[in-house]
């Protein structure tokens, strides 16, 4: 609005002032060249001749005219403009020493414009003319149009103000709503949920609210669920140990084979208690996103030790380990994360085999990429339980998994563990039976 109330009005002025330059410049200069042809010299006595000469001339009507000698003494001057105070009288005098001089200004609501022409005689200057024009009808119609830009200006900016008001008070009001879901959200109502129309900023910050909400709600029922799960699977060891401890103080007279069985159990639960622990710090420290630094890790060598490692199990199950490793298998890795992982699914598929079964061990090196394998022959997993093996506390067959001494944690250290470094982790049914591990690593360059 102030581009339109002062570009275009000043800008129509300079126009207006332009197209006067040229008109009272061509008028000055065609009575100064029709003096030029007649005169020699001007002087008072010319007067009438000087008068004759102007008159027969088509001049503009509603002009001033002023005509003076070398001397500026006036020779033609019907309005008596001269005369007045303010004259420009040192405009004739520039005019006399050859220079063409024009102004124009704005006032009284009519443009007034003047050109100061020489009158040249043989290279010098014998007089010099003045012309003057004030044009009220554009003047006029200049303020016309200023009146008519301010009162669209006006109208522009009632409908400005209204409408911003309108649109503050939209977006103040679905703010506020924004606002009013975070404090509910603070304070735990984590179903709380946003209704935001429309598709702009704030609509796609509701949706983004929304599945913020959605996902607390998950991480509060996996919390939930953890801590459940957590307190049960340390709940379990904490109190065959105090039946045992029990039994053993509260009968004396317990024969020494007896009270040798009942310490045996004891330790065998204490150190359940013990792997349950760890795998919760493990998987603890997974979630507190510690990143430890990254080295080049030699996956043969890793695979190789932790087969060395579990041999003794193997043989006491009577279980067959057999591996097929290739050389360069380098992934960017941390040695326990490595351990972590292999470890893990090399012991589960001993755990949960077929007596005297078979494990296969396979370490491929895929060109960008570094595959491991674990192939077991064991009783498997239902297809109905095969999407949740990397749940934490997950069991297929709870009661089995506890004789075997898991905690259902296993697998979700490997799944967080792969992840965590950049990899990814399936598993999938054997056709005659047990499971397929498969973990895939981004290769080492």
């Amino acid at each position: 609005m102030l581009l339109i109330n002062t570009y275009f009005l000043v800008a129509s002025r300079d126009i207006i002032f332009s197209s006067k330059k040229q008109f009272v410049q061509s008028q000055a200069s065609l009575i100064a060249a029709h003096l030029e042809e007649t005169f020699e010299t001007l002087s008072a006595n010319d007067e009438e001749r000087v008068t004759a000469i102007v008159s027969q001339l088509e001049i503009a009507g509603g002009t001033h005219i002023v005509i003076t000698d070398g001397e500026a003494n006036v020779i033609y001057d019907p309005t008596d403009r001269f005369h007045r105070e303010n004259f420009p009288l040192h405009h004739i005098k520039n005019a006399l020493e050859k220079q063409n001089v024009f102004y124009s200004e704005f006032y009284g609501g009519k443009f007034s414009s003047s050109a100061f022409t020489p009158v040249i005689s043989q290279g010098l200057p014998i007089g010099a003319v003045y012309f003057n024009e004030e044009d009220a009808n554009q003047g006029s119609l200049l303020l016309e149009m200023q009146t008519t830009i301010r009162n669209i200006s006006l109208v522009v900016a009632g409908f400005s103000v209204v409408f911003i008001t309108l649109v503050l008070w939209s977006v103040m009001r679905r703010v506020n709503s924004i606002i009013k879901a975070v404090k509910s959200v603070r304070e735990g109502e984590y179903s709380y949920t946003i209704d935001m129309s429309g598709s702009d900023e704030l609509a796609l910050l509701g949706d983004e609210f929304n599945s913020l909400t959605g996902r607390l709600r998950e991480t509060e029922e996996v919390r939930r669920r953890f801590v459940a799960d957590a307190s049960h699977e340390l709940k379990t060891p904490l109190a065959s140990i105090r039946l045992l401890a029990d039994s053993i103080l509260q009968n004396k007279d317990t024969p020494q084979e007896t009270v040798q069985e009942f310490i045996g159990d004891i330790g065998m639960e204490a150190e359940r208690l013990a792997r349950t622990t760890s795998k919760l710090m493990a998987l603890t420290r997974l979630d507190s996103q510690i990143h430890d630094e990254t080295v080049r890790v030699d996956m043969k060598k890793a695979v190789t030790a932790t087969v060395r490692m579990l041999e003794p199990l193997a043989e006491r199950s009577g279980m067959n380990l057999q591996t097929e490793l290739t050389d360069d298998c380098f992934i960017l890795a941390t040695e326990d994360a490595v351990h972590h992982i292999t470890f893990n699914l090399i012991e589960n598929a001993i755990k949960y085999n077929q007596p005297d079964g078979n494990v296969l061990i396979r370490l491929e090196n895929r060109g960008s990429y570094v595959a491991f394998t674990v192939k077991d022959r064991g009783v498997g997993v239902p297809s109905e339980d095969l999407p949740h093996i990397f749940d934490r506390f997950y069991r297929v067959d709870k009661a089995r998994s506890r004789d075997a001494g898991g905690s259902g944690l296993g697998l979700a250290i490997v799944k967080d563990t792969v992840q965590r470094i950049g990899g990814r982790v399936s598993a999938d049914r054997r056709k005659n039976g047990g499971m397929t591990f498969t973990v895939v690593f981004k290769a080492a360059q």
